[in-house]
């Protein structure tokens, strides 16, 4: 007689509750997993090796399993907080000792880390300046703060539609200023080195059935002589020497050298003016020397006729207008589309992209050219109306960096004032062979023993490692339901197995009352 098989249900029945118990505790921590005890029974072993009258000796908790299902993703509002969905753990370091857990409450310390909140830093793979992911060995991510440096434009992608039905202007040659001279103007916002947004404008001008014209402008070149009288009208000293002016051919009797003098003062004065303004305006050397041979020296007034205000100012005017260059030329045939052997038979050959130098205007200490390709493929020319269909330009003004989140991938997108996002750094996952192996830590952490494997290593969703979902935790796996129901079933297990003792107890009372 035997009360070991009661002992032995009671203490299985007494484990069973305890792990009951811990899923209960844990049915609202983050990324936990529960687990089931396993039992085994336990045979005595015969000397005869015949095991058919053996009745058994009772009950063994074999395994306390965890069960790595996937638990139920829950929104927040912590851009950091991370779920994974599918297989896999994140990879911590703390203090060089890496640790393994499906918990991805995270945030960002004082110095720039990610960590969660045992301090325990995720890792992964870091990005370059231009944002292309380095992989190597993991290390802890670090959040770069620093500002994303502006990009000067190199190259412009547009599609267009130039009108067939349309005339070929009226006005000759090109001017920017009069749209009588051209088609269709098309503006279209770049950037220079310091990331400074300039207008480039596209000029269409129809010189025959299927060809175009094609001019490109930017601010800086729009140094007109409108500009110019306006220039010199406002600036003081100008005023003063156009008022001497006046004053020393009014003089009687009349001094000739007073109003050469007085001329001179004039052309200085606004030529000094309109230099000025176009320096600001990022004229180009040829436009300011032609600006000062109209002023400097003291033939300044014989160069300018009559020595009269306005004479010097149309002299100036003619020196800062000149002729409009041509960026290039587009065919279409007889479908609409581009007619690029026809483009390669011109002097000299047309092809696409287009070279562009585009001088910088202010003068912003910006490269004082922008130098793009300009790349019209796709372009048509029907019989509708002028339309920008696409244009997809690379430059972009600096940025600071406003926020950052993880897409599916893993990789952390940092978001600028500028509007563009660069990848920061790439969190991995990690995969074991028999993830049962692993030793709980406490904490939602893990670490690998030679039961688990060696850890898989790779970015999510690859192989079999799961994908990421940001601003979402993984919820608990347990089920509250199955667990009640379960512990209602272990208690009266412990209640059947005190039975048996009981009743041992009462038989070997019986046996022991005999006479």
């Amino acid at each position: 007689m035997s009360f070991q098989q009661g002992l032995s249900g009671l203490n299985g029945a007494a484990k069973s509750l305890d792990v009951i118990g811990n899923n209960i505790a844990n049915a609202s921590t983050v990324g936990f997993k529960g687990s089931q005890t396993d039992f085994a029974d336990i045979y005595a072993n015969s000397l005869s090796g015949a095991t058919g009258s053996q009745a058994g000796i009772g009950v063994s908790v074999s395994t306390i399993a965890q069960q790595f299902t996937q638990g139920s993703l829950e929104t927040t509002a912590n851009p950091l907080d991370i779920a994974i969905n599918g297989g896999g753990f994140f990879r911590t370091s703390v203090n060089g000792a890496i640790q393994y857990s499906r918990n991805g409450q995270f945030q960002m310390d004082k110095n720039g880390f990610i960590i969660n909140a045992q301090l325990a830093q995720i890792t992964g793979y870091v990005a370059d300046a231009t944002g292309k992911i380095l992989a190597g060995a993991p290390v802890p991510i670090k959040i770069n703060p620093g500002d994303m440096p502006p990009q000067a434009t190199t190259k412009i992608n547009t599609q267009v539609n130039l009108d067939s039905r349309v005339q070929m202007p009226t006005t000759v040659p090109f001017d920017a200023n009069n749209t009588d001279s051209y088609n269709k103007q098309i503006p279209t916002n770049v950037y220079d080195s310091l990331g400074n947004a300039h207008v480039m404008s596209t000029f269409y001008v129809k010189t025959g059935g299927s060809s175009w014209d094609i001019y490109v402008a930017s601010d800086s070149q729009e140094i007109t002589s409108m500009k110019v009288a306006a220039t010199v009208q406002t600036d003081p000293a100008a005023i003063a020497a156009r008022a001497a002016f006046q004053t020393a051919v009014t003089t009687v009797p009349l001094s000739a050298g007073a109003v050469i003098a007085a001329a001179q003062s004039y052309a200085t004065a606004a030529g000094t003016a309109v230099t000025t303004a176009a320096t600001a305006a990022g004229a180009s050397a040829a436009q300011l020397a032609a600006i000062a041979a109209t002023y400097v020296g003291p033939a300044a007034a014989s160069q300018n006729g009559g020595f009269t205000p306005d004479q010097i100012d149309a002299a100036i005017d003619a020196a800062v207008n000149v002729p409009a260059v041509k960026a290039g030329s587009l065919i279409f045939n007889s479908t609409g589309t581009l007619d690029r052997t026809a483009m390669l038979a011109l002097v000299p050959p047309q092809t696409l992209p287009i070279n562009v130098s585009l001088p910088i205007f202010p003068a912003t200490g910006a490269t004082p050219l922008l130098a793009m390709a300009l790349d019209l493929t796709g372009s048509t020319q029907i019989a509708a109306a002028f339309s920008e269909k696409s244009t997809v330009q690379d430059g972009y003004a600096g940025g600071q960096l406003t926020s950052f989140a993880s897409d599916a991938n893993g990789v952390i997108l940092g978001q600028y004032s500028n509007g563009r996002t660069r990848a920061l750094a790439q969190i991995v996952l990690a995969n074991f062979t028999d993830p049962n192996g692993l030793q709980p830590l406490g904490n939602n952490a893990f670490a690998e023993t030679s039961a688990s494997g060696g850890p898989l290593v790779g970015t999510p969703n690859t192989g079999s490692l799961g994908t990421l979902r940001s601003s979402s935790t993984e919820s608990s796996n347990v089920d509250l339901t199955a667990e009640l129901v379960n512990m209602i079933t272990a208690q009266r297990a412990y209640q059947a197995n005190a039975q048996t003792i009981k009743t041992q107890d009462q038989v070997l009372q019986t046996l022991v009352s005999l006479r």
